[in-house]
């Protein structure tokens, strides 16, 4: 069980990037916040708490390395980076203008942080193992963390790089599937029955854990035993919440996307104002 400081601090963080999605809404008027608000916890802990990076030195030689490769929910990732320093806040007020540098999907060229443009859904897992793999050749001690999605797993490429990181080892690759069972159509399980997804990823030679990934608790404890085995790739199998932290949308196919109506962003930016400020007297109690 991680410490209840540390947890504390990482559940104030992820409401405050909550704060920051809801913010990019406002500005577009829309955006994918089903799969981004259902990842953004994992994406919190590795970027607060796990990776090695540095908001200074993005391009640090041994940094950490993290692939978003459902790049759709870049709300999550522009979020946390702000969050953490990588670019001033009003940038996320630019979302869904022309030429800005937060995008509808990431883009390394414009902003600091991104390590790939993804959002071809189905690449970011080889993009991952090619960073992975240089680190092993390099004698780099570096880890690479990837997010894919339950939605995005039947795109074959993804297998193909199963196979491949379990072939050369990269016991320094984790990958998670955001596990929240919807997509744009509807019923993840209707549109294509993937389970069981961690027999699958054992079957390839994977280790693989399993978790709440909306549970901070959880996911701190999955990712200070990594490498689950020596010699693996490690796949965290996170079922999730779609649409997590919006009372009105959680597990609601129709919030994949969200064209956002005034009086709902209104209804979410107070709820999310109230926990925050929740969460910060239980930080401070803890003090």
């Amino acid at each position: 069980m991680a410490d209840k400081k540390r947890v504390a601090n990482l559940k104030l963080q992820a409401a405050k990037c909550r704060q920051n999605v809801l913010r990019m809404v406002r500005a577009g008027g829309h955006g994918h916040v089903g799969g981004a608000l259902s990842s953004l916890d994992i994406v919190t802990a590795l970027y607060f708490d796990k990776m090695n990076v540095d908001p200074e030195n993005p391009k640090m030689e041994d940094r950490d390395r993290f692939l978003l490769s459902a790049g759709h929910k870049c709300l999550a990732q522009y979020a946390v980076l702000a969050e953490k320093g990588f670019f001033d806040k009003e940038v996320l007020d630019t979302y869904g203008k022309l030429a800005a540098k937060i995008p509808g999907h990431p883009d390394m060229h414009k902003l600091p942080g991104v390590e790939a443009n993804t959002g071809a859904l189905g690449h970011g897992m080889s993009i991952a193992n090619g960073m992975a793999m240089a680190g092993k050749l390099d004698g780099k001690d570096y880890k690479v963390y990837a997010i894919t999605g339950d939605g995005e797993l039947p795109e074959g490429s993804n297998w193909e790089a199963a196979v491949a990181a379990a072939k050369f080892g990269l016991d320094n690759l984790v990958v998670f599937v955001d596990n929240n069972g919807l997509q744009i159509s509807g019923d993840v399980t209707k549109v294509m029955d993937m389970r069981p997804i961690d027999e699958k990823f054992k079957a390839f030679g994977w280790a693989v854990k399993y978790i709440d990934g909306n549970d901070m608790n959880q996911i701190l404890d999955a990712l200070d035993s990594i490498p689950e085995e020596k010699g693996k790739p490690t796949m965290i199998l996170c079922d999730t919440v779609k649409a997590k932290g919006l009372s009105f949308g959680e597990n609601k196919a129709g919030f994949h996307f969200w064209n956002a109506t005034e009086e709902l962003l209104d209804q979410a930016e107070k709820e999310m104002a109230e926990l925050v400020s929740k969460l910060e007297k239980e930080k401070e109690e803890l003090v």
